[in-house]
Order: structure tokens, then sequence, then C-alpha cells
């Protein structure tokens, strides 16, 4: 296994060199990228709607191509899931990830084509470990398992025609090549199971004797695991568990507020390494390439051409999108991309800001949906995760899950916002924690302090501590149990926020 290990690193540090190259020739790059996409999509109905035959730039592409969200590519996608082909793009889709980003009641199906499966999302998990391996070069990861958490696959019958649909995890494990198995834990039998409760049980027990060298996916639902594998072998620390056990890689939602409870869970010196990703069902986007940073360098050659709209422009007709060698350094932008998987121009509801132009490094923001702004107060997801996190050190607290909406004003009253937080260990007081997230939010956000002011706007905060399991059993009354769905942190409505108060409502 020493000498495996020993190869497989030296091959996945060989990757490090074609990064670097993209690092220094980012541009050149993403015209290719953007060339090549053209070129093979131009005989599809799509290119042939917008005359990609004769589009020559970046300008001319966004001249010609309108700005797309899900509502307005799904009667394409609706069409391909039915079996018509090459409408989008050039190669037949059979895999749609499903998808729906919070808990929203519809889902979205992003289509998935070899290329984007083989050239993003491999890739993707490819440069995760070079990257890994360059960071830490005495690493032992091809010494044992990995844990990946994976969703499930459905078939979709339409007549005569079939196609699959459900969790990107379950369609990139579900495709891996034969070898990868060895790699892995548990066995395919396992992790592509549906019922997440029967999956959460039969998952733990086939880890539990395992030697797990890294873990891969939502921190909420690997907290669950981790516990779970706990109890079974009736240990504090999962060390005892997994002695070699050396890193976390993980994405999907902010880790702040996480990190302290892995920390316990963990309790190794001098610690477990922590990567983040930022992998979505429409490309691989981000991979961390520092050591204990919350930067992610945008991989810029997995098929994925890359447009930037400020977010003060969003909802104006005449809004015009930026190319790379356009961006500027912290301003928020909503990410716009068009893929290997037919997606043009495709606005992907997440929000970025640049920390870095040489190389090409950002910070996840938040969505362009899922934020706060009742009030004018513009509160995104960034700001609370920061805030939060502020609270918790100065209270004594951690945090398992949380959402936020407002409580609007009624005539008489201001407004405020109503925070329902799961609580991992309670704060010292509720009374106090509330007060210094209130003032983290003003210290981070102007314009908070702003509608702040002698509460003539907003009044402190509402902070509801919710029992134990409350996030759960919403997601499971909504048959949203499983790593891909995630609550939704920031409303500008009530729906989630009474829903989960009428759990508590005897």
């Amino acid at each position: 296994m020493t000498i495996l290990n020993s190869i497989a690193s030296w091959w996945m540090k060989k990757r490090m060199h074609q990064i670097e190259l993209f690092m220094k020739y980012p541009h050149e790059v993403q015209n290719e990228c953007l060339k090549k996409l053209l070129d093979a999509a131009k005989d599809t109905e799509w290119g042939k709607l917008y005359n990609y035959k004769n589009i020559q730039n970046a300008a001319q592409f966004k001249e010609a191509v309108p700005l797309q969200d899900y509502e307005t590519l799904k009667p394409f996608i609706d069409r391909t899931r039915r079996g018509e082909q090459n409408i989008l793009w050039n190669t037949d889709i059979i895999w749609f990830a499903k998808s729906s980003g919070t808990t929203n009641d519809k889902s979205k199906y992003i289509p998935v084509s070899k290329e984007s499966l083989d050239e993003c999302h491999y890739n993707g998990g490819r440069d995760m470990i070079a990257i890994y391996c360059s960071l830490y070069p005495e690493n032992q990861l091809f010494t044992g398992k990995n844990l990946g958490l994976g969703g499930s696959l459905t078939t979709d019958s339409f007549g005569d025609y079939e196609s699959q649909s459900g969790d990107l995890s379950a369609i990139v494990m579900n495709n891996l090549p034969i070898w990868a198995e060895f790699f892995r834990a548990p066995d395919l039998s396992i992790a592509l199971m549906d019922k997440w409760d029967d999956k959460l049980e039969k998952l733990s027990h086939a880890i539990a004797d395992e030697n797990m060298v890294s873990l891969a996916g939502v921190p909420s639902w690997m907290l669950l695991i981790i516990k779970r594998v706990l109890e079974i072998k009736g240990k504090t620390s999962i060390i005892d568990v997994w002695p070699n056990l050396e890193v976390y890689f993980h994405g999907g939602v902010n880790f702040i507020p996480y990190r302290e409870q892995f920390k316990a869970l963990f309790n190794k010196k001098p610690g477990i390494n922590y990567l983040e990703l930022y992998n979505a069902s429409e490309g691989f986007f981000g991979i961390q390439d520092q050591h204990d940073s919350d930067e992610l360098l945008l991989m810029l050659d997995y098929g994925i051409y890359y447009e930037f709209m400020p977010v003060d422009d969003l909802g104006i007709t005449s809004s015009k999108t930026l190319s790379l060698d356009e961006v500027t350094l912290d301003t928020n932008y909503a990410l716009v991309i068009s893929s290997t998987g037919g997606l043009w121009r495709y606005m992907v509801g997440d929000t970025i800001k640049f920390t870095s132009l040489h190389p090409y490094r950002f910070k996840i923001t938040g969505r362009t949906k899922h934020f706060m702004n009742a009030f004018g107060e513009e509160v995104v997801v960034h700001n609370a995760d920061k805030a939060l996190s502020i609270a918790c050190e100065k209270s004594g607290a951690q945090i398992k899950e949380y959402t936020a909406a407002p409580v609007y004003m009624d005539g008489k009253n201001s407004g405020t916002h109503e925070w329902l937080i799961e609580f991992e260990k309670q704060p010292n007081t509720i009374e106090y924690f509330t007060e210094m997230l209130d003032n983290a939010l003003k210290s981070i956000n102007s314009d908070y302090e702003a509608k702040r002011y002698k509460n003539l706007i907003l009044k402190q905060p509402i902070v509801r501590s919710v029992p134990e399991n409350t996030f759960y059993k919403w997601f499971e009354l909504k048959n949203k149990l499983g790593g891909q769905h995630k609550v939704p942190r920031l409303s500008n409505d009530r729906k989630h926020v009474e829903e989960i108060l009428g759990l508590m409502r005897p």
C-alpha cells in the first residue's frame, strides 16, 4: 500500500503543472474554452437558433445569446429527458442531476453529458486529490478508504424511452471505473440507497470497521454519520475509530458554523486537514489550493466558460455580464456559466467575490435568491455566517443548523429578523447571543447598521433556539432527507420559518 500511495501521489502531482498553466494564462484558456463549446454545439438545435457558426468571440456570444435561468431552459431540458437529442448539446444526454439547491417543492433537472461528467466532475475529483497531495506531500491518502456521501438514482420512463435522474453524487459514483471502488467505502449497494434513514444505519455499520483516511460530503449530513459511528463503536472521538483519518473534503454550505463541532469530534493533534470544494450539479467550479484558507481557486479548464454579473445589476433589463479579464476585487458577482452539459449563459444562482486576480481566487458569498432585503438591509449568507461565528465565539455556543426570515412592519412596530437556530451547544444565554449577533451584523454590514439606527426600521433580532433534530424532522416531513438538500439560510418570506415553527406547536 505504501508503494501504491507513492505512485498515486506522484501521478497526481503531475496534474499540478497543468493547473499552473491555466493559472498563468487564464484568459487564453477561457477564450479557447468558449471556442470549443461553440464549435461542439454549432449544429445542435440551440446552436442553430443562435447562429453559433458565425460567433467569433465573447462579445458576439453575449450579444447573440440571452441570459438564461432554469425556467427558460426547462422546455429544452424536458424534451431531452424524454429522449430528443442534439438540442442543447451534440452528444446524447441520459443523466440528469436532480437539484433543488434549497427545499423548494420543484426540482431542477440539470443535464449531465458524458463530457461534463468526464471533463468537469471527474477532473474536479482528481484535482481535489492532486491539490491535496501538493499541499501535504507526506499524505497517506491511498493507504485506506474514502467515505463519499452519495444520493440515489431513479429511472424515469417516457413511453419507450428511459433516462436517469438523481443526485449528482449518485451519477458520479455509478459511473466510476471499477478500480475506484478499491479506494472508497461503503459499496454501491449501500451508497446509492434511496431511503435516507435506512442508508444512515447501514452505511454507519459498514464503515465503522474500515480504515478510513478521508471523508467527503456536506457538513450537516456528515455529522450525522460520524455521530452514529461513534454510537456504534462506543467512542467519543472519531480518531479512536479511524486513527489514520487525515482530511475532510467539504462543500455545499459554509463550513464556519460547523468547524468547532468537527474539531471536537475529530479530537486529533496536530489536527485533521480540511479542504473546501465548490462543486454543484451544474459544474465543479473551485478548490481550496492554499493551507488554512477560505479562498477557492477558480478551475478554468473543465469545459466551463464563465461570466460574472454584478449583483447590483440583477433584475435590470439591460444588465451586462463581465468576462474573467474584466472582474475586480471585492465586488459581489452572480455566477453565469456555459458548459459541456448544454447550459448556455446560465445563471447558477450563486454569488461570489474575487479575493485575488493573479491567480483568480474567490469566496462564495451566497445565493442570488437567498438573502434578506426586506428593509434595504441586504444581508447575504456570507454576512450571516460570519456574524453567527462571532456570536458563537463570544457566547460559547455551537450551531448545528439555522434559518432566518424577516418579521415585517405592522404599521406601529418596526420590523426585525427572526432566527431559528438548532444549537449543538447552547450559548450562555440567548439574550447575550442575540446581542452579539446583532452587533456583529452591524459591524460587517453597513446597510444593516443603518436600518438598525434607533430601532426606527429594524429592531434587535429575535433568536429562537429550536429543539434537537427540528430541521431533520422538517426535511423528513418534506421528503427531503439526503445530503443534496440544504437548509435555506436566509429568505425574504416566512414560508420556511412558519413551517418549522409549526412543528413546534402542540
